[in-house]
């Protein structure tokens, strides 16, 4: 039987609406379409590096959802790869991505929604928002990047002359767009959010 002083207590604020279960399936999707929209453009590969929007949609997820919930979104999108749908980049997927050199990149939107998130729900003004954005984007390349490098020196075939300096010259083709990216992402995302009215 429930008693008045359980009646009163507030609904937890873990729990999730089914419009934010919506709104999570939804980034997991836009992932995947970002993920290969570049993917008939051979040449916007460098170093094995292919230049897609996952990056963009990983901190929108963030900015939106916020914290946990972008995060909850980017979780689901590795594992739907991981389970073997071909949602990665080129089309790829499977558990054994996870030894590809480009994985960190993957593993590293989660994080990226985690800490975009958490600054803007610490700070909802603009520049808070572009602040996050540009944040999550420098997040993502230190981790994907410094996983790319180890992967090829530990378990994956180095290119000649490979070395932690080229690793980063490789990321250097990419990085203006992320930069124009991430500044939009909080632009937009600081709009969406008002109207989208997500509850975090």
């Amino acid at each position: 039987m429930t008693t008045v002083t359980e009646k009163m207590k507030p609904k937890s604020k873990s729990a999730m609406s089914p419009l934010t279960l919506v709104y999570s399936g939804m980034f997991a999707a836009l992932m995947m379409i970002g993920a290969n929209i570049t993917a008939f453009v051979p040449f916007l590969v460098v170093g094995g590096v292919p230049i897609t929007l996952q990056t963009f949609f990983a901190i929108l997820a963030g900015l939106i959802l916020g914290s946990r919930r972008g995060a909850l979104a980017m979780t689901v999108y590795m594992f739907i790869g991981l389970a073997g749908a071909p949602v990665f980049a080129r089309f790829s997927g499977g558990f054994g991505s996870i030894i590809s050199p480009t994985f960190g990149f993957i593993l590293s939107f989660i994080l990226v929604a985690f800490i975009t998130g958490k600054i803007v729900e610490k700070n909802s003004k603009l520049y808070g928002y572009i602040i996050a954005a540009v944040v999550g984007m420098v997040v993502n390349y230190i981790i994907g990047t410094n996983w790319m490098y180890y992967a090829y020196k530990l378990w994956a075939a180095a290119p000649d002359a490979f070395t932690y300096k080229v690793a980063w010259l490789w990321m250097m083709p990419p990085l203006p767009k992320d930069i124009v990216l991430a500044v939009l992402a909080g632009i937009f995302g600081h709009r969406m959010y008002k109207v989208l009215k997500v509850r975090r």
